[in-house]
């Protein structure tokens, strides 16, 4: 064998190495903190809809017999509006912020921006670390990449689910928030 074909061997070998080694690892508090408040951010306005609208769904073909094969769910869970949601969930990681738990000294993004129908209800800003538009600006770029890589399994699992989908979409699904951290993680 030539000694370029083993030198350029060789060489394509370490190139691969370097960029495994190299490769970002993600950041486990800020993924798993904005898993957790995409599904908080969903639930808040899924529960924000009126429970009575409903949407037709179906193919709205006709039967042999002239009549339409439709049928009617709930709007709140419906894929059109789960749709809707996805699009702006990220907007609001503005209102979120770096929370250092006093007693733990875990950390991780809470919301700290009080909804329009809690006046009053702030919280403690003691424990929470502004880093400016970097901080919020990483935050929803995770948003965004998280509903960018499951968008349809966020979708089918708001559809059909309404308990514990927080633990279920960043510890089952996405893998996010490793064991139970999930659980500790109240936004």
């Amino acid at each position: 064998m030539s000694p370029w074909i083993i030198q350029s061997g060789l060489t394509l070998m370490v190139m691969s190495g370097l960029l495994k080694i190299s490769e970002g690892k993600k950041d486990e508090i800020l993924y798993c903190s904005a898993c957790m408040a995409i599904a908080d951010e969903l639930n808040y306005s899924i529960s924000q809809t009126d429970p009575k609208k409903t949407i037709d769904v179906g193919g709205f073909r006709l039967k042999p017999d002239g009549s339409l094969t439709d049928k009617k769910v709930a709007f709140a869970r419906s894929e059109t509006h789960l749709t809707e949601l996805l699009e702006g969930v990220c907007n609001s990681m503005s209102d979120y912020a770096l929370y250092e738990d006093p007693h733990t000294k875990e950390k991780s993004y809470k919301r700290f921006a009080p909804r329009s129908n809690s006046a009053g209800d702030f919280p403690d800003f003691n424990n929470f670390k502004f880093d400016g538009p970097e901080g919020s600006n990483s935050l929803k770029f995770a948003c965004e990449t998280i509903v960018e890589e499951l968008e349809d399994e966020i979708i089918s699992l708001f559809a059909r689910e309404s308990v514990h989908v927080a633990d279920k979409l960043c510890g089952e699904i996405s893998g996010h928030c490793k064991g139970d951290q999930a659980q500790r993680s109240e936004l």
